[in-house]
C-alpha cells in the first residue's frame, strides 16, 4: 500500500510483491487458442505464498462437484470465489485484490489502481473504463438507476467527484469521510462498481446501434434499452452467459435448470508462487437437489464439498458415513450472532401488541423465561453457547455482558416483570390476559425451512407456559413471512440471528440499528430510512431513533477510535433492550470435503464477512486426484 487512510487498515499480508521473480507456467488443458499464460494474467498479478499461509502448492485440473437447493444458487459461483476489488483475508483485514493498490487521504479521497493487463474472463483489457461505465453511465443514468446512486456512493446525500486520472486509475473524491464505501466493496456480493463497458455498450442507449438494441430487445419481450441493459448486466446470478467476468470461474454455457457447468477464467489475475494460474480446480459443476436431500447426497459421497443445505443436525449422519465414502466432516465455527433468534416485531400494526412489544420490561421477561441452556443440551449437544444475539468472542468489540444481559433462565424475576407491567390476570388455562382482553398467545411464525428452529420453539413454549405465555409456531414460506411484516401483521418471528457475530469497527453496524426494511423486526423503520422518509414510519421510540443517529455518526466518523465507540453504544443498547431474543450461539457448521486438498479443518463460516468459502479462497483448493 502506498497510503494508509485514517480508520482504515488495508494491507498485503500474505501477497508477495511485485518484486517476486516469477516463472510462469501453463495450464494443463486449456484452449491452445488462447494466448500464452504471460499475456493472459496482468503484468504484476497477486502473487499468493501459499507456504506462508500453511497451505500446499496444489496442482492444476479436476472437476469439483457440489450440490444446491435451487437453480437460482448458481450465483454462489461469484459468492465463493471471492474476487474483489479489495476483500477481506482471514484475518479480517482489508487487502488489495483485483486492484492493485489503494491510496487513501482522509478517508474521504480513493485512489484506486487496477493492474496493467488484467483482462476479462473473455480476454477484452480491464481498467478505468470499466468502472467509469459504471459510476457515468450505469448509477449516474436515471434510466437505469431511477433511484439515484446508491446509500454506500453517498455522503450526507451528496455522491462524489469521479475522476479518471489514467487508463489504469480512477478517484472518487467525497466532501467528508466515507468509511462504508471499502467495506462494501469487499461484500459477498459486492456492487461491482465496474462492469465489463465493451460488451454492454452495445445495450446501451448512448452508445449502441438502435437497430441492433430493437432487435435484441424484442429477443427477450424487453421494450426499451434500459430494461435490456439490465437484463444483459447481470453481474452477480451468473445468468447471461455472455457476460465477461473477474471472478475465477465462468458460466459459459446455457446448461440446464438443474446442472451448472462453471469453467476456470483463464484470464485470472492470481498465481501461486510456484508460476501457476488459479484457480487450481478446472471447473465446478452446481446439481440442484432439493434441500432436505442434501444431507443424505452428501453422506453418499455425491459431493466433493458440501456446506450448502447441512445443518448441525446433521453432524451425526454425516460422521456415520465418512469411512465408508471417503470424505471429512469439518467443523467451521459458525459467525452468526445467534443459530436462533426470536424476533419481536416493534412496527407490529395492532397497538396493544405494539405497545406491549416495545416495553422493555416484556422483551425482558420473555428472555428470562427461556432456559436456553436446556436448549443447548437438547439440540446441539452442549457445544453451543447460550446467550443473546450479539457480536462473538472471536470478534474485538466482544465483551461478556454482552451475551449474558438477560439471558439467564429467571421465571421468578420474568414473573414478577410481567405483574408489574399490570398483566396480573389470567384465564382459566393459566395464561394471561393482555390489556384488552385477549390472552397473551403469541404466533412466532417462521419460514418453514428449519425443522431445528421448529424444535427450538417448542422447548420455548414450555418454559413460556410457566410465565404465562403461550407460544404458537406459525411454518410459513419466506416470502409470506416478509409479507406479513411488510403490512405490519407480523408479530413475532424467527430467524438466524445477526448475520457478522465477528465485525470489527471497521464493518458498518447496520445489524443494530434500523436501517434495512427487510430485518423483520423493525420493517417500517428500516424502510423508512431506506426511502429518506418516502416510506414506512419515522421511528417514534427513543432507543431505535438513538441507534439510528449512531449509525448516521458512523457513516461519517474519521477515525477508528470513534467507530469503536459507535460500536460499543450500539451494542449496549441492543443488549440492554433484548431487541433480539437469541438463544445459542457458536453452533457448528459441517463442512463435507471428499478429494479436495487445501480446504481447511478448523475454519469461518458466514455471509458478511466470509462469504462462505470465499475468504478461505476457494481458488486455492484443489483436487488430490
Amino acid at each position: 500500500m502506498k497510503t494508509i487512510g485514517a480508520g482504515l487498515f488495508l494491507t498485503a499480508t500474505m501477497i508477495a510483491g511485485p518484486s517476486v521473480a516469477l516463472d510462469l507456467k501453463e495450464t494443463p488443458g486449456l484452449d491452445a487458442s488462447l494466448p500464452p499464460v504471460a499475456e493472459r494474467v496482468p503484468s504484476e498479478p497477486l502473487v499468493v505464498d501459499l507456504e506462508a499461509k500453511g497451505r500446499k502448492v496444489g496442482k492444476q485440473g479436476g472437476s469439483l462437484d457440489t450440490l444446491i437447493g435451487r437453480s437460482k444458487d448458481v450465483r454462489l459461483i461469484n459468492v465463493w470465489g471471492y474476487a474483489r476489488l479489495v476483500g477481506y483475508n482471514d484475518k479480517l483485514e482489508l487487502v488489495p485484490d483485483i486492484l492493485e493498490d489503494v491510496e487513501v487521504e482522509d478517508g474521504r479521497i480513493f485512489t484506486l489502481h487496477t493492474r496493467e493487463g488484467h483482462k476479462w474472463s473473455d480476454g477484452h483489457p480491464f481498467g478505468a473504463e470499466d468502472i467509469r461505465y459504471y459510476f457515468e453511465d450505469v448509477v449516474s443514468n436515471e434510466d437505469l438507476t431511477p433511484s439515484g446512486l446508491p446509500p454506500f456512493l453517498e455522503v450526507n446525500g451528496k455522491g462524489p467527484k469521479f475522476e479518471v486520472l489514467d487508463e489504469t486509475t480512477v478517484r472518487f473524491t467525497w466532501d467528508e469521510p466515507n468509511p462504508l464505501f471499502l467495506p462494501e466493496l469487499a461484500k459477498s456480493r459486492p456492487p461491482f462498481i465496474y462492469r465489463p463497458a465493451h460488451y454492454l455498450k452495445q445495450f446501451h442507449g448512448k452508445y449502441g446501434d438502435p437497430d441492433f438494441i430493437a432487435k435484441e430487445a424484442a429477443k427477450v419481450k424487453k421494450r426499451s434499452w434500459a430494461p435490456l441493459h439490465g437484463k444483459k448486466d447481470d453481474m452477480y446470478n451468473a445468468r447471461n452467459v455472455d457476460l465477461p467476468t473477474l471472478q475465477p470461474w465462468v458460466r459459459q454455457r446455457q446448461d440446464s435448470d438443474l446442472r451448472f457447468i462453471l469453467e476456470r477464467n483463464p484470464y485470472y489475475h492470481r498465481v501461486d508462487s510456484a508460476g501457476q494460474q488459479l484457480p487450481y480446480i478446472d471447473q465446478i459443476v452446481m446439481t440442484v437437489a432439493e434441500g432436505k436431500l442434501v444431507p443424505a447426497k452428501a453422506q453418499a459421497g455425491e459431493s466433493n464439498l458440501q456446506a450448502r443445505n447441512l445443518s448441525f443436525s446433521d453432524i451425526t449422519v454425516l460422521k456415520k458415513g465418512e469411512k465408508q465414502n471417503n470424505y471429512v466432516t469439518a467443523l467451521w465455527s459458525n459467525t452468526k450472532g445467534s443459530e436462533i433468534s426470536i424476533l419481536p416485531n416493534m412496527t407490529v400494526k395492532d397497538p396493544v401488541w405494539r405497545e406491549l412489544l416495545r416495553d422493555t420490561r416484556f422483551r425482558h421477561a420473555l428472555s428470562l423465561g427461556i432456559d436456553r441452556n436446556l436448549i443447548n443440551r437438547v439440540l446441539f449437544f452442549g457445544l453451543g453457547t447460550p446467550g443473546n444475539d450479539t457480536v462473538l468472542a472471536a470478534s474485538p468489540l466482544y465483551k461478556a455482558e454482552y451475551t449474558t444481559k438477560w439471558a439467564e433462565y429467571d421465571p421468578a424475576k420474568a414473573n414478577a416483570l410481567l405483574d408489574e407491567i399490570g398483566l396480573t390476570e389470567r384465564n382459566k388455562d393459566g395464561i394471561r390476559l393482555m390489556p384488552d382482553g385477549r390472552p397473551l398467545e403469541i404466533i412466532v411464525e417462521t419460514a418453514g425451512e428449519s425443522q431445528t428452529q421448529i424444535d427450538a420453539l417448542e422447548l420455548v413454549g414450555e418454559n413460556w407456559r410457566e410465565i404465562g405465555v403461550k407460544l404458537f409456531a406459525k411454518p410459513s414460506q419466506r416470502d409470506n413471512l416478509r409479507e406479513r411484516a411488510i403490512t405490519g401483521q407480523l408479530v413475532m418471528s424467527v430467524w438466524t440471528g445477526m448475520e457478522n457475530g465477528i465485525p470489527t469497527s471497521e464493518m458498518p453496524p447496520e445489524d443494530l440499528a434500523p436501517v434495512r426494511g427487510d430485518f423483520l423486526g423493525w420493517h417500517a423503520w428500516g424502510d423508512y430510512y431506506e426511502t429518506d422518509g418516502e416510506g414506512g414510519e419515522k421511528p417514534d421510540w427513543a432507543p431505535a431513533q438513538r441507534l439510528m443517529e449512531l449509525y448516521d455518526a458512523w457513516l461519517v466518523s474519521k477515525t477508528p477510535d470513534e467507530r469503536n465507540k459507535i460500536w460499543e453504544e450500539m451494542l449496549q443498547i441492543n443488549a440492554e433492550e433484548t431487541l433480539r431474543i437469541g438463544l445459542v450461539s457458536g453452533v457448528r457448521q459441517p463442512v463435507v470435503i471428499k478429494g479436495v486438498e487445501n480446504v481447511p479443518l478448523e475454519g469461518i463460516y458466514g455471509w458478511d464477512p466470509g462469504a462462505h468459502f470465499g475468504i478461505h479462497r476457494m481458488d486455492e483448493f484443489f483436487m488430490s486426484n
